[in-house]
């Protein structure tokens, strides 16, 4: 029987006295695309940091490859693409090389600088990506699609076994969203575990492998096929609030009403 990868056991979390995620159980095998999706405030950032281990756990239980987890150090190479948020603004004084080159400083002992083989890193990652043709160029002068694969070469080049993303394609356009979900696809097939947290249900139902539904709750954890079959008015329910699904191009969008 395969260990988990991440299994987590009877997770509570509460800010202010206010919870927000109750009894959480799930178990993320290797190798998966696991999609988080649910409404704001759902507790879907919340359960990556616990993830992540960014905050305490309060109770319940975190196991990383069958072994406890308490936020520490582990065997585990996990690395985190944030939201969006903290895109490089105009006149961001870094080069795509040097953005990417920069995921290498945790192995680097103090003092010691890049070399000949972490420019090649760069190059390989960049390539593994489609975007070996931007090395030089100023990472502000990008597309919010460019800069987001930017981020998730940066996050690639220390091979780690599981990436983590917290609503990536918030303020992309649609046709670069189209081209960072192509992006995770290749990584899938790569045996990459990928953990997203997203609003695109339409776009994960065709992308990931399994995808759990949050509110607070765990309303539904399956594979894409099984969360397929579930109908406007079940997820309506887990949102709180109407939900339609519309058909776009090869994708299915989700629009809320």
């Amino acid at each position: 029987m395969t260990t988990p990868v991440f299994e987590l056991k009877n997770i509570n979390y509460h800010f202010d006295n206010k919870r927000v995620l109750e009894n959480i159980n799930i178990k993320i095998n290797r190798g998966t695309f696991l999609a988080i999706v649910g409404p704001n405030g759902a507790g879907k950032s919340t359960l990556l940091k616990l993830i992540l281990g960014l905050l305490p756990l309060q109770n319940g239980e975190i196991l990383v490859d069958g072994n406890d987890y308490n936020g520490k150090q582990s065997s585990l190479k996990v690395s985190y693409v944030s939201q969006k948020a903290q895109a490089f603004k105009a006149g961001f004084p870094a080069s795509v090389k040097e953005v990417v080159i920069s995921g290498l400083t945790k192995r680097k002992k103090l003092g010691k600088w890049f070399n000949k083989n972490d420019e090649r890193k760069v190059q390989t990652v960049l390539k593994r990506l489609n975007i070996e043709h931007l090395i030089d160029k100023n990472i502000a002068e990008l597309s919010g699609g460019q800069q987001q694969r930017v981020l998730v070469a940066r996050a690639l080049i220390s091979d780690p076994s599981v990436l983590v993303l917290d609503e990536p394609t918030n303020g992309i356009d649609a046709k670069h969203v189209s081209e960072f979900y192509e992006t995770l696809e290749r990584l899938k097939h790569e045996g990459v575990t990928i953990i997203l947290v997203t609003h695109d249900i339409g776009v994960v139902a065709d992308t990931a492998t399994e995808v759990a539904c949050l509110n607070k709750h765990l309303h539904f954890h399956g594979t894409t096929e099984a969360f397929k079959s579930l109908d406007e008015v079940e997820i309506s329910k887990i949102y709180g609030h109407p939900i339609q699904f519309v058909d776009h191009q090869h994708d299915r969008e989700c629009c809320t009403s």
